[in-house]
C-alpha cells in the first residue's frame, strides 16, 4: 500500500510540474490557403498577426496556392479529398456554387459580422439561404473612367443616359481631344461595355440571369442583352476612339485618361492601384461613373464583389475557425485589410469607414452603394457561364468588323460549349 502511495504521490508531483510549465505550444492550430498574390498575402498575414495577438492560444499556419485554373482545381480537389485547410480564401459568385457549399462548406449565417456585411455580397455567398463566406476586401465596379479636368473645361456633367454620354462625346471630339480611348492589344479590356451594362440589363429583365443560366435566354434574342454590343459600335461609328486603338495597351488608356489625352476609359475601379502607382500625380484628376442606360431614372452599378474566406465541413477546427474568420469579417479585419492594400471601392462592412484620402475613383462610387437597389453583382457573379471568346468578339465589334446583332449570335455559341463542359442541365 505503502508503495502504490509513494507511486501515485511522485505521478501527481510530475502532472503537477507538467501544468506549472504550462504548454509548449498553442492549444489550437488552424491552416489558411490562400492565393499567392502579393495583395492577398499581405492582408492575410496581416489579419493573421492581429488575431493572434487577440488570441494567443491559436496559431494560424498560411498556405499558398497559384491562381487561375490550376488554383481552381487545387481547390476542388482538396475539397473533395477532405484535404482542406481549416479555413480557404476562394471567389465568391458562380465559382463558389459550383463547390457545392451545402454539401462541403459551414454555414456561417450565425457569426456576428455577418449583420453589417453588405446584401449585395451576401448574396453572392448565399445558397438554400445560408451564407458561406465573409468578404476579403473592398468591392469593385466596372463603369466609366474619365478625365475630370476635361470635363470641368467643357462644362460637362456626368451623364447616366447613354444618349447624354455620347453628346458629351462628341463636345470632346470637337475640342480636339480624344473622346473614348479604347485599347485592344490587351483584348481584355475591350469587354466593359457588354460586361458593365450588366446592371441596366438586370433592370430590364430581372430573371436574364436565372433564365441565361437554364438555357431559357439568349444574347441574341433579348434586346437589353445585346446593348452593350451596340455601345461598342455606336462609339466605333461615331469617330470617338483613339486612331490607334487596335495597338494601344492598358497602361496607354490609363495614361491617357489620367492626363487628359482622352476623356473617358471604360474599366473596371480596380485601375486605381496602377493609376496610383504610375500616374500618382494626376491620380486626382480621373473620375468615374456607372455605364449610362437609356433611363437616368434606373442608371446603376455592376459591381464586382471580392473573394472570401469560407471553412470546409471536414475541418477538425470549425469552432475555432469560425471565430477567425469572424474576425476577417468584422469591422476591425476590414480595417486591417485597408490599411494593407489599395482601395478598389466601397467597403463592404458597415462601420468600416474608407480612409479620408481615397482617390476620386472611390469617392464616385459611393452614392451607387449608399442608395438601396443601385448596384447589382456582375452577371458572373450570379452565373456560373462566361464565354472564353467574348474579348475576340468585342474587339471586332468595336473595330467595326463585326455587327452587333452577329456579334450576340456567336456569343451565344460560345456561351452554349461553355456550358456544356460545365454540365450544366438543360444545355
Amino acid at each position: 500500500m505503502t508503495h502504490r502511495i509513494k507511486l501515485v504521490l511522485a505521478g501527481a508531483s510530475a502532472l503537477l510540474a507538467l501544468v506549472a510549465a504550462g504548454p509548449s505550444h498553442a492549444d489550437t492550430t488552424l491552416s489558411l490557403l490562400i492565393d499567392n498574390s502579393p495583395d492577398t498575402v499581405a492582408a492575410a498575414e496581416a489579419l493573421v498577426a492581429a488575431y493572434q495577438a487577440k488570441a494567443p492560444d491559436v496559431t494560424i499556419e498560411i498556405e499558398q496556392r497559384p491562381g487561375g485554373g490550376e488554383g481552381d482545381n487545387i481547390v476542388k480537389t482538396r475539397l473533395a479529398t477532405g484535404e482542406m485547410p481549416d479555413v480557404f480564401l476562394y471567389n465568391s459568385g458562380s465559382l463558389l456554387q459550383a463547390l457545392k457549399p451545402t454539401q462541403t462548406l459551414v454555414d456561417l449565417s450565425g457569426l456576428s459580422s455577418q449583420a453589417k456585411v453588405d446584401d449585395g455580397f451576401k448574396s453572392v455567398v448565399r445558397a438554400d439561404d445560408k451564407l458561406y463566406g465573409v468578404p476579403f476586401g473592398t468591392a469593385m465596379a466596372g463603369g466609366i473612367l474619365y478625365n475630370r479636368k476635361i470635363y470641368q473645361d467643357l462644362g460637362l456633367t456626368v451623364p447616366k443616359t447613354w444618349a447624354d454620354f455620347m453628346a458629351n462625346n462628341e463636345k470632346v471630339k470637337a475640342s480636339g481631344k480624344v473622346a473614348v480611348v479604347q485599347t485592344y492589344r490587351d483584348t481584355w479590356t475591350s469587354q466593359l461595355f457588354v460586361l458593365a451594362d450588366y446592371y441596366n440589363l438586370h433592370a430590364a429583365v430581372p430573371n436574364f440571369a436565372a433564365d441565361y443560366t437554364a438555357n431559357k435566354a439568349k444574347y441574341a434574342e433579348t434586346p437589353a442583352a445585346m446593348k452593350g454590343f451596340e455601345r461598342l459600335k455606336d462609339v466605333h461609328d461615331a469617330g470617338l476612339m483613339n486612331e490607334d486603338f487596335g495597338a494601344a495597351s492598358y497602361d496607354d488608356g490609363l495614361r491617357m485618361v489620367s492626363t487628359g489625352e482622352a476623356a473617358h476609359y471604360p474599366m473596371l475601379t480596380f485601375a486605381v492601384g496602377v493609376l496610383k502607382q504610375n500616374y500618382p500625380e494626376n491620380l486626382s484628376d480621373v473620375g468615374f461613373f456607372a455605364q449610362p442606360s437609356d433611363a437616368a431614372a434606373t442608371n446603376g452599378l455592376t459591381v464586382w464583389m471580392p473573394p472570401a474566406l469560407y471553412i470546409p465541413a471536414a475541418s477538425a477546427h470549425i469552432e475555432e475557425a469560425k471565430k477567425f474568420v469572424d474576425f476577417a469579417g468584422s469591422v476591425e479585419g476590414c480595417k486591417i485589410m485597408m490599411e494593407i492594400n489599395t482601395v478598389q471601392g466601397p467597403s463592404l462592412v458597415e462601420g468600416c469607414d474608407l480612409p479620408a484620402d481615397v482617390p476620386p475613383v472611390v469617392k464616385d462610387m459611393l452614392p451607387y452603394f449608399e442608395t438601396k437597389g443601385m448596384t447589382t453583382p456582375a452577371l458572373e457573379f450570379v452565373s456560373p457561364i462566361k464565354g472564353p471568346s467574348l474579348e475576340q468578339i468585342t474587339v471586332e465589334v468595336g473595330s467595326g468588323i463585326r455587327q452587333p446583332a452577329d456579334a450576340a449570335k456567336l456569343y451565344d455559341d460560345d456561351v452554349r460549349k461553355q456550358a456544356k463542359q460545365l454540365g450544366l442541365p438543360n444545355w
